[in-house]
């Protein structure tokens, strides 16, 4: 067997697809995800987007943690609704691939993360990395009949200094703001934390209101890493974040009626988005109560698309 690959200091995998140890092939890799995680749901979404189902299967975790193993594998797949067993290894707990890879491991157990079942051993457990090589590494494995999944690129040369641009405040403000207000521990950190999360829901509404003709963030036609990055925060605000914000505040569309539209235009006219969003596993990680998150109660979450709608984004020549 090869050598096993430690973590690094930070208690994270860094390893590469496409690199002479770890080669793009069609059935040798396998990805851990949790439907409810934000940072989980972009290496979901870009394997939908990028059609890799064929070359990527998943196992998912349940959405709240049990014990000290932390995150949980059902036992069958009828046992949790959008959860499935380890296909791999039966195992109880994610911890236990962990120290499969790393008996000596001592981080944290989380999701996503790709797993390397020729050598047995975790390749990447870090979302940002774990995203950006799905947008390309199995380009090669693709069918011929996949052309326009290979040649989507979500983080091309042209664009990419906007959206590390876009990165740079959007992830502290928004995708980790979110967590601070929630959780915040005293009243006054909470309307601080809160007063960060709308000023950068705000930056995006006057974004979009300076491109107007933008179906996406950054381009009227093409969808890129910034589009992914925050609609696994919004997608989550109305059904997880909101409730625990104050009475006052308002959805997304009610806050930002163009970024509540953008919103829905990534839910309801992109294929492979709507797919991998689970409503019942953000209620149930956050409240513990999957009630208000059952697919016939999708629309208390994202409003429909509606005619006008529609005709907006004809108007842009997007079909």
């Amino acid at each position: 067997m090869p050598v096993n690959h430690r973590p690094s200091d930070d208690g994270s995998w860094h390893h590469q697809l496409g690199t002479s140890l770890f080669p793009a092939s069609p059935s040798r890799y396998h990805l851990y995800i949790g439907a409810f995680c934000p940072y989980a749901h972009r290496a979901d979404l870009a394997r939908s987007l990028k059609g890799l189902q064929p070359f990527l299967p998943v196992s998912i975790v349940k959405p709240y943690t049990e014990g000290p193993g932390g995150w949980q594998f059902p036992a069958t797949d009828s046992e949790h609704p959008g959860s499935t067993p380890d296909h791999l290894y039966h195992s109880e707990f994610l911890s236990e691939l962990y120290f499969r890879s790393d008996p000596d491991y001592k981080g944290k157990y989380t999701v996503p993360m790709l797993w390397d079942k020729e050598t047995e051993q975790v390749v990447n457990n870090e979302s940002q990395d774990i995203m950006r090589m799905l947008f390309s590494a199995f380009n090669d494995l693709l069918p011929a009949d996949k052309t326009k999944q290979r040649e989507l690129d979500f983080y091309p040369p042209d664009l990419r200094p906007q959206i590390d641009e876009l990165s740079s405040w959007m992830s502290p403000d928004l995708a980790a703001g979110v967590y601070k207000a929630g959780y915040a521990p005293t009243s006054s950190a909470y309307a601080e934390a809160a007063k960060t999360v709308f000023a950068a829901l705000e930056r995006f509404e006057h974004h979009l209101a300076q491109h107007p003709d933008y179906l996406y963030l950054l381009s009227p036609t093409r969808i890129t890493e910034a589009d992914l990055k925050l609609y696994t925060t919004l997608i989550r605000f109305n059904p997880a974040f909101h409730p625990k914000f104050d009475d006052g505040v308002g959805k997304v569309g009610e806050k930002a009626p163009r970024v509540g539209r953008w919103l829905r235009h990534l839910f309801w006219k992109v294929e492979g988005v709507r797919e991998t969003t689970d409503f019942r596993a953000m209620r149930e990680s956050y409240s513990k109560d999957g009630g208000d998150g059952r697919v016939e109660d999708v629309e208390t979450f994202v409003e429909p698309w509606t005619e006008e709608d529609e005709r907006w984004r004809l108007e842009r020549a997007v079909v």
